[in-house]
């Protein structure tokens, strides 16, 4: 007899980003505090597409990509090795990203894997690295991304606009 395996998180609900800067569709593998593997549907139904004409370059924009590739770290990092799928009351932050870089452009129709692996964490951020793959083509490959995370009440507006100490 084998045991189920556990259902993966859905993206919206770690995630707070909806249409249209949501750049993540689906979880593929979670291994909590160690990596991540996800998909994206690049497609011409996406608003950046919009009003091209005909003889338009159609690569999807790079920093799409970073991007996409970013919120598959954050959802890596959001789920800690050995708790609950669930986010707690931390703002993420992108910090940087060293050494981005990208093999071919990426096309609508194209469905993008992202793999991200934790290479350090510590208190309060996490390093990253990995790639992104269309097929057994690499795409991107990520030699370091940067991200912290603080308490949302520190970033929160007071009553006079500032955010508190």
């Amino acid at each position: 007899m084998t045991t189920p395996t556990p259902a993966l998180p859905r993206v919206t609900d770690l995630l707070p980003h909806r249409y249209p800067m949501l750049l993540v569709d689906r979880i593929l593998d979670l291994v909590p505090g160690d990596s991540i593997r996800t998909v994206k549907a690049v497609t011409l139904n996406e608003p950046w597409y919009a009003g091209l004409t005909p003889d338009t370059d159609l690569a999807y924009p790079p920093s799409l990509l970073v991007e996409s590739w970013g919120q598959s770290a954050g959802l890596l990092a959001i789920v800690p090795a050995g708790a609950a799928a669930t986010p707690d009351d931390r703002i993420m932050l992108f910090g940087s990203v060293a050494d981005a870089v990208f093999h071919r452009p990426v096309l609508p129709g194209d469905i993008v894997e992202h793999r991200v692996r934790i290479s350090r964490a510590l208190t309060d951020s996490v390093v990253f690295e990995g790639s992104s793959h269309c097929g057994d083509e690499t795409v991107m490959t990520v030699t370091r991304m940067v991200m912290a995370f603080r308490p949302a009440g520190q970033l929160r507006p007071t009553s006079e606009g500032e955010a508190t100490a």
